[in-house]
């Protein structure tokens, strides 16, 4: 594998961290009424809802939340709980 292939492969890698880490802020900033701090398992729940109904938003933030709120009805039952918290 060439040198350049592997630098684009970590990159993938960092820029999927970095998403799922906007995930996680979403949830920990907006996604709540009460604005706690999501939880490991809430963020557990939600993650593959993002990717699913809303990977074009990544890694904006709000948008992520708003696209999971308008999604509610095709959000996973996990998912779904978190949001009527």
């Amino acid at each position: 594998m060439k040198p350049d292939a592997t630098r684009s492969r970590t990159s993938a890698r960092r820029a999927s961290m970095a998403s799922a880490l906007g995930l996680c802020l979403a949830l920990a900033t907006t996604a709540f009424a009460r604005a706690d701090i999501a939880t490991p398992e809430q963020k557990r729940a939600c993650t593959p809802d993002v990717y699913r109904l809303c990977a074009g938003e990544i890694p904006n933030v709000r948008a992520i939340t708003a696209c999971l709120r308008r999604q509610k009805a095709n959000l996973s039952d996990a998912c779904r709980a978190v949001f009527e918290q």
